[in-house]
């Protein structure tokens, strides 16, 4: 029909240029997208540092995690990744990338792999989830799902309250998963709480089959992060982890969910006091 009419052949030929400049993967169908928030906050090691960064590379790559994507509706998902500390620090690791062969996801775990980390100030979790929830309302790709997976090893205490932020990313249907890390080291570990699943469970995560993997010893990361790509890909929970609703219903005592906020200011205090 271009070739028939002048017009139509112009129209044509401008249609084409136009998609010729669009991106390749714009609009396309996946099963889910996914932001990998990465906690580099200093109550973490340099070693600590290395070890997630392996972990995240080895458990992305794995033939399980590949597998699980192939056995989606659409066979692909999209996936990126940021690094976040402070609540004016957040910077991509790894951009969008569609997923859907061994060699995509290896591709990238080798461009994780190959970035450096440096440990930064403060540990905000609001202002992660705030990056990761704009990253999400961004994207191009129509998912059947957009999930945020976040891991750290401290509460929120710079920024606002977790919750707040927590909340308004569930308002836009977004899911929020945990991986609290329950290990000690870095210059900031006494900013750590015991019950850091606990705090992840009551104020971090949220919207339909979230949930909560702690990782208890370093050696648990690759395994546990494995398991809650797989799970999140699914769009499943573990049968052992109850549903975990926004409005914090339970029929336990109430959690103070900005405990990291007051361990930042006694700390702050008792240094201006001892000086």
């Amino acid at each position: 029909m271009c070739r028939l009419d002048p017009l139509r052949f112009l129209i044509c030929a401008l249609l084409g240029a136009l998609l010729a400049l669009s991106p390749a993967k714009a609009g396309e169908q996946v099963d889910v997208a996914l932001v990998l928030a990465v906690d580099v906050s200093r109550s973490m090691s340099p070693e600590e540092l290395l070890i997630q960064r392996k972990g995240y590379a080895a458990a992305v790559s794995s033939p399980e995690v590949v597998r699980a994507i192939e056995m989606g509706g659409y066979g692909r998902i999209a996936l990126m990744m940021f690094e976040w500390a402070n609540d004016s620090h957040a910077r991509e690791i790894v951009g969008w990338t569609i997923i859907e062969t061994q060699a995509d996801a290896i591709a990238f775990a080798e461009k994780i792999l190959a970035d450096s980390t440096y440990g930064q100030r403060r540990t905000s979790i609001s202002g992660a989830i705030r990056h990761a929830a704009a990253i999400l309302e961004e994207t191009s790709y129509l998912a059947e799902r957009r999930v945020i997976d976040i891991s750290g090893d401290g509460p929120n205490n710079q920024g606002l309250p977790v919750t707040i932020e927590r909340d308004a990313a569930l308002k836009r249907g977004l899911v929020i998963n945990g991986l609290p890390l329950m290990t000690r080291g870095g210059v900031g570990f006494q900013f750590n709480i015991k019950d850091l699943d606990e705090y992840y469970r009551r104020c971090v995560i949220g919207g339909p089959s979230s949930f909560v993997i702690p990782v208890n010893d370093w050696a648990q990361f690759p395994e546990a992060v494995r398991r809650k790509l797989i799970l999140e890909i699914g769009g499943r929970m573990p049968p052992e982890e109850p549903r975990i609703v926004p409005a914090q219903i339970t029929f336990g005592e109430p959690y103070d969910c900005l405990v990291g906020e007051k361990i930042w200011r006694q700390m702050r205090e008792q240094y201006f006091w001892d000086q």
